[in-house]
């Protein structure tokens, strides 16, 4: 799994990959769910492998070890003392992140020896057990909404010879009485960073949490530092992928029946254009549609640029008829190339950014600018009552 990892360029030489290296999975997970059902089959079934048993260790170890998602509850049920078999008609509650993701934010998190450690969302415990490996465990509290995870994960982690403070609260608030924090890390998404996080970041500390809307099609990752001095710093990253939205979190999805439509339709509009659709790779203007255009998400499956506006049932299919030509398609009230063309003149005019200034305002607003000013959009701040702990 390292060696894969390293390949990808998702982890670097370091603690890191050092704790990577010794962690036994198996103990922090020694059940995981495996779906039996073909996609679209309902109701869904799965079986609950376990360690334990003799038959079920090469695939769980295929499981634990492939580096993908790895189920671990279902519909909110206690973890401890589960009886393996199979489920049917379930919904997974909890699962572990795919591990080039989790590897790739912890290097970015820069852990080092002695530092406090604020794990919010504690999921299967494996960010909390490689905070342990390299902090030292005295330093570190794991965070989740769901008393079944806290209560696992403590338990699995004694067993790796950690003994952590898992607390059972909501993510939002943090954990105000071991603040102050020197590294914060949010293992699921927002639509705007929590304002305790931030007040919980000691000077010197930094901050991870992944932003999005409700769409899931393109994410940002928040990166929040406090200077020596107190002051502090942020900024929002274009990326390509991104932990799944906290609990609470509405999203919008295409569903199999649009995206039929969306393929088989001839559409109201058609055009002829030698504008190319803005590349795959200019996430910094994807970033910033998703926050100002609003209510897209992108069909990653199709072959070429489709995407749909669920809302009002707009969307657009861009396809190529030559290597300057463009084949394209629209439909509905909204006209999303028309959107997207003139957010793009903006985003090259303010220098084509993949990143932006996060501005925590007086009054409690987030501000995304370009380091220019000419695009800005505010985040959605979340209220202190809210609980998004996944």
């Amino acid at each position: 799994m390292v060696a894969r990892l390293e390949a990808s360029g998702d982890l670097r030489p370091g603690p890191v990959r050092e704790a990577l290296l010794v962690l036994r999975r198996e103990v922090l997970m020694p059940q995981a769910y495996v779906r039996r059902s073909a996609d679209g089959v309902k109701p869904r079934r799965w079986d609950l492998l376990d360690w334990e048993v003799p038959q079920d260790r090469e695939e769980l170890a295929e499981v634990l070890y492939g580096g993908a998602s790895v189920r671990v509850q279902c519909d909110g049920e206690q973890l401890l003392g589960r009886t393996r078999g199979p489920r049917s008609g379930v919904s997974i509650t909890s699962m572990s992140t795919v591990m080039g993701v989790t590897a790739s934010l912890l290097d970015e998190l820069d852990l080092r020896p002695g530092q406090r450690v604020l794990d919010v969302g504690t999921g299967a415990g494996v960010t909390a057990a490689v905070a342990c490996q390299i902090c030292g465990d005295q330093g570190v509290v794991t965070l989740d909404r769901d008393r079944h995870l806290t209560q696992a994960a403590a338990a699995r982690l004694a067993g790796l010879g950690f003994r952590p403070e898992a607390v059972c609260g909501s993510g939002d608030e943090g954990c105000p009485a071991r603040a102050p924090f020197d590294r914060i890390f949010v293992s699921y998404a927002v639509a705007g960073v929590p304002p305790a996080l931030v007040e919980q970041l000691a000077p010197g500390g930094r901050l991870l949490v992944h932003v999005t809307t409700v769409s899931p099609s393109w994410p940002a990752l928040a990166v929040v530092e406090r200077t020596s001095d107190g002051q502090v710093r942020a900024e929002l990253r274009a990326v390509e992928f991104a932990h799944q939205a906290g609990h609470g979190l509405e999203r919008i999805w295409l569903t199999e029946e649009f995206r039929q439509r969306i393929t088989a339709e001839p559409g109201e509009w058609t055009q002829r254009s030698m504008l190319a659709p803005p590349a795959d790779t200019d996430r910094g203007l994807w970033l910033a549609a998703d926050h100002l255009l609003g209510g897209l998400v992108r069909d990653f499956g199709a072959e070429h640029l489709v995407i749909g506006a669920p809302g009002c049932g707009s969307w657009l299919r861009a396809e190529p008829l030559s290597r300057r030509r463009w084949n394209i398609v629209t439909h509905g009230p909204r006209d999303i190339w028309k959107e997207i063309q003139n957010l793009a003149a903006l985003w090259r005019a303010a220098g084509s950014p993949d990143r932006y200034r996060l501005v925590f305002e007086p009054g409690g607003g987030q501000l995304a600018a370009s380091e220019c000013g000419r695009l800005t959009w505010h985040l959605s701040v979340p209220r202190p009552s809210d609980e998004r702990v996944a």
